[in-house]
């Protein structure tokens, strides 16, 4: 697609030419911008809640407030915005695997306001997820807008992604790499130009607007030492362990409250309820947690392995029973806090049975465990990587965190063999990764492969009379239809009535009824290619007929369908450089 700009004078030309690659790049900024906005709008919407609602924490109905949040959060997407609770995230995915980055306009605001509501009661969850979706939603509804294709909507969408990752954690290269390696699952540099000029451009609005912040910078440099890298195996191990826990939890959770037979905005109090009373015995686990973040990095928390221990496990439990209930939120934000946890708790464990040993500071193992959680749970090692690296600017343990991230995505791999993002829509089928098969295929439709020069013949027809239709066809398939109805009512394949043709004495008394397939396997317009594609290799099938009300429309055949396809991934391929 091209576009022109032009700006004509008496004795001038066009001086100015936009092509698509330019056309992303001027887009991408505009949409990072936006979903920049839109993050600062709900962080700063998080700490006004915060504060105003920090008073009442301290009377005895204060186990209340999550529930209410809850309740309302669930109430406003359900009745209000019509959209049922979710991470969000999974649904970007989605939307880019099997909708060309289709988004509806009123999710840019409705994930922002519900996780506000939920969160800043003190709901166990996340900012960051919430702010992908809305930011990928103006990103896609900007290209809706301006008519553009599918594959720059993907790009747009991935765009929006970008700007809020990169605004809400300040953080430009993780904004970039998450969007590639989860949202879109590629690299290609049709999409890396634009979506790293919205990275960018959403980072600097939010430097503009709240000053260059590093969220969780030490005040002193980490030193790390040979037995410390040594100790990432086991710390790997550990992420890993409180990787798989919490996935699990989480799934369980959603399991177990669907089983409870209340209404949607009554179970979504009591999750909230449960984590209020949860938070009066460990108040770390209230809101997103960032402020216990601070305090391992610095090394001031308090407690020993125990408490550290139990506060882990806590805030599992915690985010389990906030998002598995019904609130809104992502898990960004958790998995940090659990990470810090797990790595803490791993220190403490060290110091305790090697005391000898000069170990580096717990802030390190702390910092260590976000990028070992978020890697094992995201399995995605880079962006475990460089979101620490960025939101912490401890640049100097780079080598010990690529250790432990890659350590811990293959270890959480090997019991969870799909991220979080991915396992539901994995078990559903609607997992489609550029590149796949079934990506492929998902962008041809059965109308696009159906041959049509089939002839039909009628179930009352002598085989002589089918002799002349076959000597008259190119075709080894008829489709048998009644000739008063015109339903389709089975299927006669050549080779297998091959017999009947070298016995002439059936010429006459033989009728196509009795020689044809009354039930035999068919298509539908709404079926999809790969599962067609499966149905050809599992029966042994080189046809199949497509069957529309009941009446025959035409024919797929493996060589048509496989000549499309290599059409389709030209197609694809091309778009990728």
């Amino acid at each position: 697609m091209k576009k022109f700009i032009s700006w004509r004078h008496p004795g001038t030309i066009s001086i100015f030419r936009m092509d698509d690659r330019l056309l992303l790049i001027g887009m991408g900024i505009i949409v990072g911008l936006c979903s920049g906005l839109a993050a600062l709008a709900l962080n700063h919407s998080l700490i006004f809640m915060l504060e105003f609602l920090h008073d009442f924490r301290h009377y005895w109905w204060a186990f209340l407030l999550p529930a209410a949040g809850a309740m309302c959060s669930s109430l406003f997407l359900e009745k209000i915005m019509n959209e049922g609770a979710g991470h969000g995230v999974p649904e970007v995915i989605y939307s880019v695997s099997r909708y060309g980055g289709l988004i509806r306009l009123r999710s840019s605001i409705s994930r922002l306001v519900s996780s506000c509501l939920t969160i800043g009661s003190g709901g166990s969850a996340g900012p960051e997820a919430p702010v992908v979706m809305s930011g990928s939603a103006i990103g896609s509804n900007i290209a809706q807008f301006f008519f553009l294709n599918d594959r720059q909507r993907i790009t747009l969408v991935g765009c929006g992604a970008a700007g809020a990752v990169a605004s809400i954690f300040n953080a430009p290269l993780t904004g970039i790499i998450f969007t590639m390696e989860i949202i879109l699952g590629e690299w290609s540099m049709v999409n890396i130009i634009p979506i790293a000029v919205a990275s960018v451009a959403g980072a600097e609005l939010s430097r503009t607007l709240r000053g260059n912040i590093i969220a969780f910078e030490s005040s002193g440099s980490f030193h790390i030492g040979h037995p410390d890298l040594f100790a990432c195996i086991g710390l790997a191990m550990f992420a890993a362990l409180a990787s798989v826990l919490f996935t699990r939890t989480l799934r369980r959770m959603h399991k177990v409250s669907r089983k409870v037979s209340v209404p949607f905005w009554v179970r979504a109090a009591i999750g909230g309820c449960a984590v209020g009373l949860l938070g009066f015995m460990v108040p770390e686990v209230m809101g997103e947690g960032y402020h216990a973040i601070h305090d391992m990095i610095e090394g001031v928390f308090k407690g020993g392995i125990g408490i550290v221990a139990l506060a882990c496990l806590a805030k599992i439990l915690a985010t389990a029973l906030t998002l598995g209930w019904g609130g809104s939120g992502g898990i960004f934000a958790p998995s940090l806090v659990i990470g810090s946890f797990a790595g803490l708790a791993y220190h403490r464990l060290l110091v305790f049975l090697f005391p000898s040993v000069m170990w580096v500071s717990e802030g390190c193992f702390a910092l260590l465990g976000m990028a070992g959680m978020m890697s094992g749970i995201l399995q995605a090692p880079l962006t475990g990587i460089f979101l620490i690296l960025e939101i912490t600017g401890s640049y100097e343990v780079m080598l010990p965190l690529i250790i432990v991230s890659a350590l811990s995505t293959t270890m959480t791999h090997y019991f969870e063999p799909s991220s979080f993002y991915f396992k539901e829509l994995m078990e559903k089928g609607q997992l489609l990764r550029p590149g796949t098969d079934s990506r492929v295929l998902a962008d041809i439709s059965i109308r696009e492969v159906i041959e049509k020069d089939c002839i039909c013949v009628r179930p009352d027809m002598l085989l002589r009379e089918f002799l002349y239709t076959v000597q008259r066809s190119t075709r080894n398939y008829f489709p048998v239809e009644d000739q008063e109805s015109g339903q389709f009512v089975g299927m006669i394949r050549f080779d297998q009535i091959k017999p009947y043709f070298f016995n002439s004495v059936m010429y006459d008394t033989v009728i196509v009824e009795q020689i044809m397939d009354a039930n035999p396997d068919t298509v539908h317009y709404d079926d999809e290619l790969s599962e067609v594609l499966n149905k050809m290799d599992t029966h042994g099938h080189f046809s199949l007929p497509v069957v529309f009300n009941g009446r025959f429309v035409g024919m797929v055949s493996k060589a048509t369908l496989l000549d499309k396809y290599r059409d389709e991934l030209n197609v694809q391929t091309a778009h990728s450089f």
